[in-house]
């Protein structure tokens, strides 16, 4: 079944129960309008040359009207009151001015997305992390040009509109995985531009909050390979684009990589995270993903060996 129709937020499931009621006004006006028709082609078989014509009168014209005008309006309420309950509007924080406003920022770039906690400080890459049971605020936001979020079974629409910011909540009712993806057409790789919302429980999202604090910094790698791949990390200008938490990478051109290891996915859910789909990257990411910005340095086999190894130890 589509996740669309398997809501697992209360904003999910308001959605549902309004296209439910839509759905069912439609099939019943649709039955009414193709009964009336069918009785019209039965009744009028029978005649061999036009039937007396019946111009109606004008209390009929006033029913049909009426009828179709209430349905118009009522349908217009409950969808105003459903924009109305579930559409985020960003308050001023209690605790004054300096504090965030927002629990999640979210950035689409062409083609992933840029995942930052603001409590905490932690930023990722189209991986979305958030305590189950729990109302999280998210802004979105893009960094070139629209983008669209989308979590079809925790939340509704919201584009992502250079220099805007636009405000959705974000809620799933029970831990699990959540697919999103960019709804907007955005250029050549729109179709992988992915994530995924992962929802977990009070004590485990602890967990993860503490295992990727900022003050947590993977410790130096004794491997030959890791150590020499980080010195070419640097040398080709990768700190140009990417960041690493605990090094003199900072950039936010590209994803950041300080916890690459433990991802599920690379290049916004085109392949799988594993060692060998990785050096097929860092080999030629244009063979992996067509117009990705991620150029191609032509690293020679070893190389790519290396600079796997070190980001392989990013966990």
């Amino acid at each position: 079944m589509f996740p669309v129709f398997q809501p697992e937020s209360p904003q999910a499931q308001a959605i549902y129960d309004l296209f439910v009621v839509v759905l069912l006004i439609s099939s019943a006006i649709f039955a009414i309008v193709s009964g009336l028709v069918a009785v019209a082609i039965w009744r009028g078989r029978k005649f061999a040359d036009m039937p007396k014509q019946d111009f109606g009168s004008h209390r009929a014209e006033l029913y049909w009207m009426i009828g179709p005008v209430i349905i118009v309006l009522w349908i217009a309420a409950i969808s105003a009151y459903l924009v109305l309950t579930i559409n985020a509007v960003p308050a001023v924080h209690p605790a004054g001015d300096d504090a965030p406003e927002y629990d999640l920022t979210v950035t689409g770039h062409q083609w992933w997305w840029e995942v930052r906690h603001n409590d905490s400080g932690i930023t990722g890459a189209n991986e979305i992390y958030i305590p189950a049971g729990k109302k999280v605020r998210v802004r979105v936001r893009s960094a070139d040009v629209i983008h669209s979020f989308w979590v079809p079974q925790l939340a509704r629409k919201i584009d992502a509109i250079p220099g805007r910011n636009n405000y959705v909540w974000l809620e799933a009712a029970e831990p699990g995985v959540y697919e999103g993806r960019c709804s907007e057409y955005c250029g050549t790789q729109h179709a992988w531009m992915n994530f995924e919302v992962y929802a977990l429980s009070e004590e485990d999202f602890a967990k993860w909050q503490d295992s990727n604090s900022p003050d947590r910094k993977s410790p130096p790698g004794t491997d030959p390979d890791a150590l020499a791949g980080e010195r070419l990390f640097f040398a080709h200008t990768c700190a140009n684009c990417h960041a690493i938490r605990g090094t003199s990478a900072t950039a936010s051109i590209g994803p950041d990589l300080t916890h690459l290891a433990s991802r599920k996915d690379l290049g916004g859910g085109v392949i799988a995270n594993s060692a060998e789909n990785l050096r097929r990257w860092l080999k030629n990411p244009q063979d992996v993903k067509p117009g990705s910005k991620m150029p191609n340095f032509n690293l020679n086999d070893e190389q790519v060996r290396q600079i796997a190894a070190y980001l392989e130890s990013l966990d």
